[in-house]
């Protein structure tokens, strides 16, 4: 069965009507369902299907979001192989990947990136509650609905559990898994990272969201990968010539972007608590910005 022409097929009771986006390992689709509605389903790359690391690492991806329930992750409701394909269904959300928000519409004022790192921290805090360490947060794994400014987590495709044994890691001992410009410096050879890890991405995407840039300037993956290992992050207060934000602000995010695991926020709620609480706090500015500001959503920067 080519996975170029599965529109209009049903697979496990749930009938594809259009083609909405590639991944690496698998195709999306929108669908229909008899009982749930609009669903959003996964088909494994039939290539991959004969390969027992990525069935087992797509159905893993399925196992972990079944595992989680919260309000700001995004619903699996069921998967496995049917008609000669591995499926992964889901609950269709409204919006579009936080990335997409954030290309159209700049750097976001404080008051509104509080609002979603607060929801994405409950989320990584519900998931590290049972045990599960995301390891690929970035703007593109995130659904945004601008309308409610509600933020939802999704794909759970590299995820491991807190409590494997290193031989019963999925990627090879030595090669880091995630996206290296959000990824934490101790992922990078490959080891087992703890919720320290998934800390620092979301601190990343917290800067990226504030400034709509990245802590390292690097512009190649050897430039970023020398960088991560060897340099300290450029200050928040730093990265925009003429932006500044409360030393709060920028302390705690810069303690979440901290090489040092001793020196970095040791959980998901310390940082998210820390850093919305600064960034709730933070007061209009009085110049020519502000009214960009408001449009995006917020009350500072």
């Amino acid at each position: 069965m080519s996975q170029d022409n599965l529109v209009g097929r049903t697979i496990a009771g749930y009938t594809l009507r259009s083609h909405v986006g590639e991944g690496g390992t698998a195709a999306v689709y929108r669908a229909d369902h008899p009982e749930r509605g609009v669903a959003a389903i996964k088909i494994l790359r039939s290539r991959l299907g004969k390969d027992p690391v990525a069935v087992k690492r797509f159905l893993r991806e399925a196992e972990f979001g079944k595992r989680v329930s919260h309000p700001n992750i995004i619903r699996t409701y069921d998967y496995g192989e049917a008609d000669g394909v591995y499926y992964l269904a889901l609950e269709w959300a409204s919006g579009e990947p936080l990335a997409s928000f954030l290309s159209a519409s700049g750097r976001l004022a404080p008051s509104l990136v509080a609002q979603i790192i607060e929801q994405l921290g409950a989320a990584l805090s519900s998931a590290h509650g049972s045990g599960i360490i995301h390891r690929d947060l970035k703007p593109a794994n995130i659904m945004y609905d601008p309308t409610t400014q509600t933020a939802r987590l999704l794909d759970f495709g590299i995820a491991r559990d807190a409590d494997d044994h290193p031989e019963e890691r999925l990627t090879r001992a030595g090669f880091f898994v995630g996206t290296l410009q959000y990824v934490a410096p101790e992922a990078l050879s490959g080891e087992l990272v703890n919720e320290q890890a998934d800390v620092y991405s979301l601190a990343t995407i917290a800067y990226h969201l504030l400034t709509d840039t990245l802590p390292f300037p690097g512009k190649s993956p050897r430039e970023l990968f020398q960088q991560l290992l060897t340099q300290s992050p450029v200050p928040l207060n730093q990265a925009v010539k003429g932006v500044r934000f409360s030393p709060a602000i920028e302390e705690a995010l810069m303690k979440g972007l901290e090489r040092d695991l001793k020196k970095r926020w040791k959980t998901i709620a310390e940082f998210a608590n820390a850093f919305c609480e600064a960034a709730k706090q933070e007061k209009p500015k009085k110049d020519g910005f502000l009214s960009s500001l408001f449009r995006r959503g917020g009350d500072g920067g």
